[in-house]
């Protein structure tokens, strides 16, 4: 705690934070003109959109450069603690319009490009989305990021270089097809190649053995398979205060680019062994995993950028002290969910081998460096890999980690063996890091670090008291909460200008670096000329949205509708089917019921499912095969659009947040961890319709339950029915006829009428064990009624505009809890202790 406080009293007595530097529109006009020459041999009358918006993003570059560099002799100069995030994805979206309204200087470069006769927002629209990342965990890492550098808290991110992201979706024939996500093809104007900290990552072989002349053992791995990896750095600007942090991603070279005496020989694919081992590392995110070639590769990549930064950080720190011992002073290291807790054995194995430090040195360090955070309680994301696996492709890491494992089991006998009534050997069972023939990393990761964490407090309590019980028993001291939180500033200030310029005119700009002053709003959520004001911005945002829904999928929708918005990765448990049954449920009402009194709704789908998730792919097909059925139906009357948003990713989810009116956020309650995007929705004025799982619970506690439609069973109910039983999905069939007829629509041609039989496994996963475990896993049937008769809340409130209004605004004003910022501040007090830098 002393520490803490000294840090910040110094912060307090040292100059002025920096100015952000006059932006100069001449130079940056002369900048451009001389980047296009330079680039291209062209002028800017000749050159394309893309050509122009590399030239833009080159000399922006220039100005941030300048910031880094400051940053960086700051940083040599005062030493502070730093983080490394470790993460395997970071969505980070666009950076040219980030990077402008961080270093405050948006309006003057458009305004700059207009004298020019160029338009930002069309030059912004030629840059593809970074395909670093895919869902919630990716832009969980950005946000924060942006808010450490924001807060002057000195960082990297570490992750890797992938040539194709994901993948990029296009919908064919109402079909998810997966595509390579080519976001490099024009290169990546705001990254630098930093060859000279390039690294080796070895993989395979078997580790020997022997005594050296002061008596300790040697481990050597030899026979192995080695890739280097090279650092691409990448720029984080801080939001007007000077500083530029830096997100690290690791690009794979063979060490030997190609071998010619082989290609000679006519061994074409001996010769380009090397390159092809290094290409496979970093070619896509999260390969598809259904297969041991699958899992081989993840497990690659994920040694891959943590053993190549886990190097780096012990380098960096030795560049500078002197004693390897007091590592933990200086650095700590936050493992975003399981996919980086390798880092573990990776830094035993190097303080252990590379500076011959004993096991019990290596492990005190280790345990004051690395902490945890937990993503989810769906056991499947806790990664588990096969010893065969493991121990063939890491022989080294392997043995460190049967080590820990040995010792932890040791300890568990100690403390539990004499305790009575505690059966030890189900203790060992649950927590051991090695047992039943895999290694568990997400027990390895609890009992090599000094802090866990949950992401919301429903989150959190869940992890205490159910999935991680044993280990909070043994070490309650290491387990938190952090609830997620998200950055105004691209999910405000860039993805809303005109709800940002009207929050800014009504309480002023403080907002942007302190959100819990967008409170002040609240005095004018009953102001007849606000509310006017408000619901005006909102109908433009429809249309802007309503004109990209026209262009990209030649739907016409009405922005007067209410816009009903889900948008998230696809998995069973967010429940994208049970929202679409309930369309075909409100469907079925309108034919039976032609003169129904019904306002017209616009249901907007966004997602991207797993290359191999059979039922969620098929839950995409079911979306667009009713929205085919529906959106063409003229008996309807328009009353009903289905839209499903190809491709969703942070560019179209910032022009998506800022038009809705209904945030879905309906997971089966105690599945979802926390969820960031509603509190998206929330910043730009939608009301959340949810169940009270993650950080809904969070959001309906700050804005008041009155301001947000919640149905369903509680987490608490659910777990009761997971582990009593109780619940049979047949009965409800049996007894709801609406429930009944839409589920016979999956089977009876209503949807698909040229092969009724398609949607067979999502009916079957819903009633019967034949395709999966449990029959209706995630309770879709058990909250369909209630669900439906939210959505009836919804219309009826949404008849009230001044009430709507009302509660939108509130929304707005009560999202203040949920800036990343604050996450960011509670992780550095609770958990990193790091030093602030202010810029002089």
């Amino acid at each position: 705690m002393e520490r803490r406080t000294q840090v910040k009293k110094s912060v307090a007595a040292s100059e002025k934070p920096v100015k952000a530097k006059e932006f100069d529109k001449e130079l940056f006009k002369r900048s451009v003109e001389y980047n296009v020459r330079t680039l291209y041999r062209k002028n800017l009358e000749e050159a394309d959109a893309q050509q122009i918006f590399q030239a833009v993003s080159y000399a922006i570059k220039d100005r941030i450069v300048e910031n880094w560099m400051e940053t960086q002799k700051a940083y040599e100069k005062e030493d502070p603690k730093m983080v490394y995030y470790m993460s395997m994805e970071f969505l980070m979206g666009r950076a040219l319009g980030n990077n402008l309204i961080n270093l405050k200087a948006y309006k003057p470069v458009a305004e700059a490009l207009e004298e020019l006769g160029l338009d930002l927002n069309l030059i912004e629209d030629q840059e593809p989305d970074a395909a670093l990342g895919n869902g919630g965990l990716g832009r969980l890492a950005a946000c924060f990021l942006d808010s450490l550098a924001t807060l002057g808290y000195p960082a990297y991110g570490c992750g890797i270089r992938y040539r194709y992201g994901m993948f990029k979706q296009e919908i064919r024939d109402g079909y998810q097809v997966e595509v390579p996500d080519n976001w490099l093809m024009n290169g990546n104007p705001f990254e630098l190649r930093r060859p000279e900290y390039a690294k080796m990552v070895k993989f395979g072989g078997y580790v020997s053995v022997h005594t050296d002349e002061n008596g300790r053992n040697v481990f050597t791995q030899e026979g192995y398979q080695s890739v280097k990896a090279v650092p691409f750095d990448f720029p984080i600007v801080g939001y007007g205060n000077g500083i530029v942090n830096t997100l690290r991603i690791w690009d794979a070279e063979p060490v030997e680019c190609f071998q010619l005496d082989s290609f000679d020989k006519g061994d074409y694919q001996k010769a380009v062994e090397q390159e092809n081992l290094a290409r496979n590392i970093v070619e896509v995110l999260y390969p598809n995993d259904n297969h041991y070639a699958g899992k081989e590769l993840r497990l690659k990549q994920q040694y891959f950028f943590i053993s190549a930064s886990v190097q780096e950080a012990v380098e960096k720190y030795m560049r500078k002290h002197d004693d390897i011992h007091k590592f933990y002073e200086k650095v700590t290291f936050q493992l975003n969910d399981t996919h980086p807790t390798v880092a573990i054995a990776e830094l035993m194995r190097v303080l252990m081998d590379d500076y011959y430090l004993t096991w019990e040195e290596a492990w005190e360090i280790t345990t004051k460096t690395c902490a945890y955070t937990n993503h989810t309680i769906m056991a499947e994301a806790l990664e588990k890999w096969p010893i065969e696996l493991f121990s063939r492709l890491l022989p080294r890491i392997y043995q460190i980690v049967e080590e820990i494992n040995r010792r932890f089991i040791i300890d568990i006998q100690q403390k539990y063996s004499n305790v009575p009534g505690v059966d030890v050997q189900e203790k060992i069972r649950k927590m051991a890091i090695i047992y039943d023939g895999q290694v568990k990393m997400a027990n390895m990761a609890i009992v090599s670090g000094y802090s866990v964490n949950g992401v919301a407090r429903l989150h959190t309590e869940i992890l205490e008291k159910q999935e991680l019980k044993d280990f909070y028993e043994m070490f309650p001291e290491r387990f938190n909460n952090k609830t997620n939180g998200i950055t105004q500033r691209r999910f405000l200030l860039h993805a809303n200008p005109l709800l940002a310029d009207w929050v800014t005119a009504h309480v002023g700009d403080d907002w942007i670096t302190d959100l819990p002053q967008i409170s002040r709003l609240k005095v004018y959520a009953d102001d007849k000329k606000a509310q006017q004001e408000f619901m005006n911005i909102k109908y433009q945002n429809k249309v802007r949205l309503a004109k990209y829904i026209l262009e990209h999928n030649g739907i016409e929708v009405d922005p007067r509708s209410i816009f009903d918005v889900q948008v998230k990765r696809l998995h069973e448990y967010k429940r994208q089917l049970l929202n679409i049954l309930h369309v075909m449920h409100l469907y079925n009402e309108l034919k039976e019921h032609p003169e129904l009194d019904f306002y017209p709704r616009t249901f907007i789908f966004g997602a991207k499912a797993a290359a191999g998730y059979r039922n969620a792919k098929l839950t995409i097909k079911l979306i667009n095969s009713v929205a085919d059925v529906v959106n063409n139906d003229p008996a309807i009357n328009g009353k009903i659009k289905v839209v499903f948003i190809e491709n969703y990713n942070v560019s179209n989810a910032e022009i998506i947040f800022a038009a809705a009116d209904v945030s879905e956020q309906i997971s089966t309650a105690s599945k979802e961890a926390s969820g960031t995007g509603n509190m998206k929705f929330m910043l730009n004025g939608a009301l959340t319709l949810g169940t009270m799982d993650g950080a809904n619970v969070e959001i309906v506690e700050e804005v008041g339950e009155e301001n947000a439609f919640i149905f369903g069973l509680s987490a608490q109910e659910v777990i009761n029915y997971e582990n009593n039983g109780g619940y049979d999905p047949m009965e409800i069939f049996n007894n709801d006829q609406d429930v009944r007829k839409v589920l016979m629509q999956l089977i009876n041609g209503t949807f698909a009428p040229g092969d009724p039989e398609l949607f067979r496994p999502l009916y079957n996963s819903l009633l019967n064990t034949q395709c999966t475990a449990k029959a209706d896993t995630y309770f879709i049937l058990k909250d369909f009624k209630s669900y439906a008769e939210a959505q009836k809340r919804v219309e009826a409130a949404y008849r009230d505009e001044d009430n709507w209004a009302k509660s939108a605004i509130l929304n707005v004003a009560c999202s203040g809890k949920f800036t990343s910022d604050r996450t960011i501040q509670q992780y550095v007090d609770e958990i990193w202790h790091l030093d602030k830098v202010v810029l002089k």
